[in-house]
């Protein structure tokens, strides 16, 4: 028998298979639990296509808990969300919350962290000068305050921002100026009771050898002593487990990730 996965997307927000799908593949796995964190509504035009709306939350919720009861017997069913730094939708409903940060809010607009490579290295020419270390510390500023915005029990993908960054294509994180912001990110959420996640979506959709965060953040956080769990950040089912110890996946226990504890 293995855990499972809790951060797991479905046809509620950008992902492919529907719950249920998601669960039967679990089962058929040998998984004893499986979180499921569809994007929270954020209400930026271009996101529509990755986030839940307003009326898809509410059948998303009414679809977990049915599929909570429906296989109570077999797996556990966890119901949580992705809790973007913008997202104005109330968390109160989730038995937990991963607090990322997809979008940097600068000169009126939203600036996706994560959409492209062209389209990052774009926002950074126009609203930047090029400055991509200047990118780099606003995301950090939001990322070591997504404890205070989204009340998260979990980090999402600490470094995100290297997402198209692999090999140094776009800088350096060993300059002083990244290193500076990610600790002061790291600082910020070493002081608030919050785990972080090492998490393999982008080495399944093609964009990094290694998962987030990089092993000099990593190990940052492991001298914390915080804690870490294992996520696929699966999109498509047969993604559920990658990356994901065949024992013992967290690292610390599900009952500590409800909201408020």
């Amino acid at each position: 028998m293995r855990g499972g996965n809790l951060h797991t997307h479905s046809v509620f927000c950008d992902g492919k298979d529907t719950p249920e799908a998601l669960v039967k593949y679990a089962l058929a796995n040998g998984c004893t639990e499986i979180g499921f964190s569809g994007h929270s509504f954020v209400d930026i035009p271009e996101n529509a296509p990755y986030c839940m709306s307003a009326e898809a939350t509410a059948a998303y919720k009414q679809e977990v808990r049915r599929l909570k009861d429906l296989y109570r017997d077999k797996i556990r069913i966890l119901l949580g969300v992705e809790q973007d730094y913008y997202s104005p939708a109330d968390t109160a409903d989730y038995e937990y919350v991963i607090g990322s940060v997809h979008y940097i809010q600068k000169d009126g607009e939203y600036l996706s962290v994560d959409k492209s490579k062209a389209a990052q290295i774009a926002a950074v020419k126009a609203h930047y000068g090029g400055d991509f270390y200047a990118f780099c510390e606003d995301y950090y500023a939001l990322v070591g305050d997504v404890y205070r915005k989204t009340g998260c029990n979990i980090v999402g993908h600490f470094d995100l921002v290297t997402k198209f960054n692999e090999d140094g294509a776009l800088f350096d994180p060993c300059h002083p100026r990244y290193i500076a912001a990610a600790d002061a990110a790291l600082d910020a959420l070493f002081a608030v009771d919050v785990a972080f996640e090492i998490n393999f979506g982008a080495i399944a959709r093609g964009y990094r050898k290694t998962p987030y965060p990089d092993q000099r953040i990593l190990q940052r956080i492991k001298e914390a002593g915080k804690p870490l769990i294992y996520t696929s950040d699966c999109h498509d089912k047969t993604q559920l487990l990658l990356g994901i110890p065949q024992e013992n996946p967290f690292e610390i226990a599900l009952a500590d990730l409800r909201k408020g504890k």
